[in-house]
Order: structure tokens, then sequence, then C-alpha cells
């Protein structure tokens, strides 16, 4: 693998891809938080997240959710994108070393959770 900023990181394959997983998380839930969103432009939402999530280094897959049901809609027939809405699969590939880490909204923490699934 070509890593050009390997010699930065003083940890193992599977803790930079642990770490790499986090970044791409984060960078969903705090650059697409408060997008405006409706049927008809969710699935557009999805694609657009899951293609500039992908453009990352060590991304293997990704899969974004989006659940409008339920949800309120302004006066002007949309929602703001939060993080109860979204439900993100990613897989990262860092040598030999693949991580699966998932946001997902928990009912019982009343909070959209950034974790580890394998």
């Amino acid at each position: 693998m070509n890593d050009p900023s390997r010699k930065y990181f003083n940890c193992t394959d599977r803790e930079r891809a642990i770490f790499e997983s986090g970044i791409k998380l984060g960078a969903i839930f705090h650059q697409f938080i408060g997008v405006p969103v409706n049927d008809s432009n969710r699935k557009d939402m999805e694609n657009a997240i899951e293609k500039s999530i992908k453009l990352q280094p060590f991304v293997e897959s990704i899969s974004v959710k989006i659940n409008i049901e339920g949800q309120r809609n302004t006066s002007f027939q949309y929602v703001s994108l939060s993080g109860d809405m979204l439900d993100v699969r990613l897989a990262i590939r860092y040598n030999d070393q693949e991580v699966k880490a998932r946001m997902q909204y928990m009912q019982d923490l009343n909070y959209p959770l950034m974790y580890l699934e394998e």
C-alpha cells in the first residue's frame, strides 16, 4: 500500500483503520447535519454522502440510509437532516486489516452513536 503519511502514525494497522473510520463518520456527521431533505432528494443525499466519503483514502465500502419517516416537515416541506436520521455502515481497509464501523441512532441512549461493528 502506498501511504505517504504512514511515517506520522505510531500505531498498528488495525488502530490506523479504526482511526480512519472515526474520521470518516465524523466527517459525515459534521458536514451534512442541517442539510434540507425530503422524499424528493433523500436518495440523492444518500448517494452524495456515499460518493464524497468513497473519495477518501482506505474506504472499502459505505452505505448511507436517511430515515425521514415520522419527521415533521417545515412549512416549506422539508426537514433538516439530523443525526437521528442517519444509518451509515462503513468498511475501512488498511493493509490487511479491515474494520467495519457504523453510525446509528440508539433509542436507549437517545444519541447517534458511532461504533465498531467488527
